[in-house]
């Protein structure tokens, strides 16, 4: 990929190979612990193989040229003195915001070229954005030789999502994108940013990733509906427990002893999905350490009808690959991953099981809503890095 990434990038920008150098930052999958991010609590996140490629080489002249083969009728172009968000620039967005971002911190960056290639389906649930922000914010301080720790790069990018694009994501995608290792999952407090590395050992199963095809949007879809009515949840209970600053404090008996100040219907099935989806990540840990892939798989089906039932999350497409992967013989695990309304479910399926698992999933799929999935077979990877093996 290194080499072809070279050639590429000489194609849209012409000139000597001097100075050129190759990123890269994987997507994730959450595996489970969704939706509590952002309020504080546990998920378990895993780094992907598949990811986006990114070579750049410096300029002087204060300009910034952005291409990326997804949206090769799109490329970016803007100076340092005027980085501004584009409402028409679905995709430039996220790394203008990341170049905005490092000049108020004073980085010294004097422009760049920079082309792009991935493998990452576009609006799937699979972190392209955080993919892209965290591969452009690595890349870009590399070559300033002003280096950031990677958990600093990862609340950079969460502010360029929040304060740049105006979607209020949690640092769940940012920290499993720069964090992630081979054939580990990634236990994270997101509230204390507090990590530890869990084997995710599989054996006889294999990570199977569906595409609905039902392409979703982030700032789009009710996400920061669902986070303002998980606000409202925490202030409701704050009158009771005003010592707590995040749902994911909540134990469960804590919960059921308060519910009662929770006077929304609503609201309160959507604290209720954030406190048992926690419980259900920290007993994910435990049984990873096991190597229990079973009971995993049980807690991962928990979590999909929990997002169904009282997030309000799934819809029609998640919940048919639902329910066809569970009916397969040989998926003893499967659920939505990501924001929710379209994207992908992530299944753990016995990996002789996977073809005909596919076949099936595609034909009730296909059958109940009309769209055709995709299937990644997947591996957890590394985080972001450079590519130094790169011939230039």
């Amino acid at each position: 990929m290194g080499n072809k990434m070279i050639e590429r990038f000489q194609h849209y920008f012409p000139g000597n190979n001097d100075g050129i150098r190759v990123f890269f930052a994987p997507g994730r999958v959450n595996l489970i612990g969704e939706h509590t991010d952002y309020n504080g609590g546990y998920v378990l996140p895993a780094a992907l193989t598949l990811g986006t490629y990114m070579a750049v080489r410096p300029r002087q002249d204060r300009q910034f040229n952005f291409f990326s083969e997804s949206f090769p009728n799109q490329p970016v172009s803007f100076s340092t003195q005027n980085v501004n968000f584009e409402s028409d620039d679905p995709w430039g967005n996220y790394p203008k915001g990341v170049v905005n971002e490092l000049l108020k911190m004073g980085m010294k960056i004097a422009g760049a070229d920079v082309y792009y290639s991935g493998n990452i389906p576009n609006a799937a649930g699979l972190s392209s954005s955080a993919s892209i922000g965290m591969v452009t914010a690595f890349g870009l301080t590399q070559m300033s030789g002003e280096q950031l720790p990677i958990k600093d790069l990862a609340k950079l990018i969460q502010k360029v999502e929040n304060d740049f694009i105006g979607v209020s994501t949690g640092i769940m995608d940012q920290f499993a994108v720069g964090f992630g290792k081979k054939d580990q999952a990634l236990f994270l407090n997101c509230r204390t940013l507090e990590y530890e590395k869990v084997p995710l050992e599989l054996g006889d199963y294999q990570l199977v990733i569906t595409n609905t095809n039902k392409s979703r949007g982030l700032a789009d879809s009710k996400y920061n509906e669902r986070r303002t009515e998980c606000e409202q949840g925490l202030k409701e209970i704050q009158k009771v427990k005003k010592n707590i600053q995040s749902l994911g404090e909540l134990t469960i008996d804590e919960f059921r002893n308060l519910q009662d100040n929770i006077k929304d219907s609503d609201v309160l099935r959507r604290v209720r999905h954030v406190v048992t989806e926690n419980e259900r990540v920290k007993l994910a840990r435990k049984v990873l350490k096991k190597g229990d892939v079973a009971i995993f798989g049980d807690l991962m089906k928990q979590s999909h009808e929990s997002l169904r039932d009282d997030y309000e999350v799934t819809g029609l497409e998640l919940d048919a690959l639902f329910n066809a992967q569970k009916e397969v013989r040989g998926c003893v695990g499967t659920r939505m991953t990501g924001a929710g309304f379209g994207g992908c479910t992530v299944s753990i399926v016995l990996s002789e099981a996977v073809p005909e698992f596919k076949k099936q999933v595609q034909e009730k799929y296909e059958q109940e809503t009309g769209f055709v999935p995709s299937f990644y077979i997947c591996e957890a990877g590394d985080g972001v890095k450079e590519l130094k093996e790169v011939m230039v």
